[in-house]
């Protein structure tokens, strides 16, 4: 019995890992154009400074309103799925407790 169970155990395991590798590419897409749609909105507001007048209120306007929210939406999926992708893996890295392996030389 004890068998059939890590056996099942270590199959539900490499379905999670596989899972997780797609998974890990769509979180980096997304992290991808959330970072080069970001860069975008910066140069727009960097051309609209040196406009300036009521241009450039026009771009910051159109920049504010459909492009923003859209980052947003997609970058804090991308980050959830980041979340979801770590502790499908088994990863604990958001934990508040860490085992110290060894002290450095400022410990006593």
């Amino acid at each position: 019995m004890k068998e059939k169970l890590k056996a099942v155990f270590t199959k539900v395991k490499a379905v999670c890992l596989k899972i997780s590798n797609v998974l890990s590419w769509i979180f980096g897409a997304g992290i991808a154009v959330s970072l080069f749609a970001g860069g975008l909105t910066f140069f727009g507001f960097l051309a609209a400074f040196i406009i300036g007048g009521d241009t450039a209120g026009t771009i910051c306007g159109f920049i504010y309103k459909s492009i923003f929210p859209v980052i947003i939406k997609i970058s804090t999926i991308s980050v959830l799925l980041g979340i979801f992708i770590m502790y499908l893996r088994g990863e604990v890295a958001l934990t508040s407790e860490k085992k110290k392996t060894s002290k450095h030389d400022g410990e006593l």
